[in-house]
């Protein structure tokens, strides 16, 4: 065998490997009981250095939240939302050094669930979901998606694509 066929058999391995593994967190993530961290929005842009917090933005973070909590409910999670005080301390749950998971853990629940969206500027935003198993710390499943404009429909049109292409793609294939 030459140096050529090697090269090739390795890479089908890893190629196979990697779906492989790919299919078995998506068989690891059955809808049960969530901590839900909601969505942390981080403003990247020079605008909210320079104006601070916009109130529209705020009630749309709000309202991007439930949404999202209505998405996941619907597909079967059951969310609970961890009590102020064990969250205080933490500035983004996403980042959090495994915060999300012992917090989650600790409240019996099987995963946390976490959004974020980052505002680089008016027009360009970017929208993420992270599902973590609450046990071991694992990310289950995670995936972003710009968009485009600062509307509650952008958000939700994002996060509608986000869950159901990326986050539950394996959901929609036959």
């Amino acid at each position: 065998m030459t140096i050529k066929h090697h090269i090739g058999a390795l890479a089908l391995a890893v190629a196979s490997l990697a779906m492989s593994s790919q299919h078995a967190a998506a068989q690891d993530l059955t809808p049960g009981p969530a901590a839900w961290f909601g969505i942390h929005f981080i403003d990247t842009s020079t605008e909210g250095d320079i104006n601070g917090p916009r109130q529209d933005e705020t009630d749309r973070v709000a309202m991007t939240e439930d949404y999202v909590a209505g998405l996941l409910t619907e597909r079967g999670f059951t969310l609970t939302e961890p009590a102020p005080e064990d969250v205080a301390r933490i500035r983004n749950p996403a980042h959090s050094n495994g915060a999300d998971t012992r917090i989650a853990a600790e409240m019996g629940s099987r995963y946390a669930i976490t959004g974020e969206v980052q505002k680089t500027s008016n027009l360009i935003q970017s929208v993420n979901l992270r599902i973590r198993d609450a046990e071991t710390g694992q990310t289950l499943r995670a995936g972003a998606v710009d968009i485009r404009g600062n509307t509650d429909d952008a958000f939700q049109r994002g996060y509608r694509y986000l869950l159901k292409n990326i986050i539950f793609r394996e959901d929609t294939k036959e």
